[in-house]
């Protein structure tokens, strides 16, 4: 089984809405079902967990009925950061899937996700126990004071990380039952992938795109809104294959 873990626990402050930025609509439609939509429409997808920050849970059910999002078999509360939001999530699904299924664990606010992105996930954490979706940096230079640069930095030395990040369900739970164990949770910037490097655990890479950010500004909702428009076009003139 290939579960995706949606994580909708934060409030998006930088966004400047009044609700968290994944609950915004765009062309009627919230930016979650967006996403949402991108691990119900794929075939290597068989259910979808998601992690709800708690004011907003009622209505992410709603949602679910609405838009007949048939894959979401679990919604559960988010936690203080991204780090408690996905251990909520991982422990949640104890007693519901199995040690070999994989875990897809990705952004409510990262609709941008494509197919062969999730496919690829899932193949290298199958075959590696952990994939994280990552993609080369181009260009790259030393910051001096945040306003200047007087080095330049070796792209081929850099890989710019995202999501989503999958693992298998006993990697993923016995390194958080080992972190807990050790009190190294709240040691590390709240990442999973911070905590992996504190433990010494290899990180290996999985297809990703500059294309898939995560909605953080309200240029990246505009940029959204371009982006669906732009694929509705090509749809409509049959230019365009979705990637599944």
């Amino acid at each position: 089984m290939n579960v995706a873990v949606i994580l909708a626990g934060g409030i998006g402050s930088r966004v400047g809405a009044d609700i968290p930025k994944q609950f915004v609509e765009v062309f009627g439609k919230p930016i979650i079902v967006y996403t949402i939509e991108a691990f119900e429409n794929h075939p290597e997808i068989d259910a979808v967990e998601i992690v709800c920050v708690e004011p907003q849970i009622d209505y992410m059910k709603e949602l679910v009925q609405k838009y007949n999002l048939s894959k979401v078999n679990w919604i559960t509360k988010g936690g203080k950061d991204f780090q408690h939001s996905v251990i909520n999530g991982i422990y949640n699904l104890e007693d519901k899937i199995s040690n070999n299924d994989i875990v897809l664990v990705h952004w409510a606010a990262s609709p941008f996700v494509t197919g062969d992105i999730i496919s690829d996930g899932i193949r290298v954490a199958k075959e590696k126990g952990n994939a994280i979706s990552s993609q080369p940096c181009y260009l790259l230079y030393g910051s001096n004071e945040g306003d200047k640069s007087t080095k330049w930095i070796d792209r081929d030395s850099i890989i710019e990380m995202g999501a989503p990040q999958c693992f298998s369900y006993k990697y993923i739970k016995e390194l958080f039952d080992e972190a807990i164990e050790k009190d190294l949770i709240d040691k590390v910037e709240p990442h999973t992938t911070t905590l992996m490097y504190l433990m010494n655990r290899e990180i290996y890479f999985s297809k990703g795109s500059h294309t898939n950010i995560k909605i953080t500004t309200r240029e990246d909702i505009d940029f959204f809104k371009a982006y669906i428009c732009g694929t509705m076009c090509m749809e409509k003139e049959g230019i365009f294959h979705a990637k599944n």
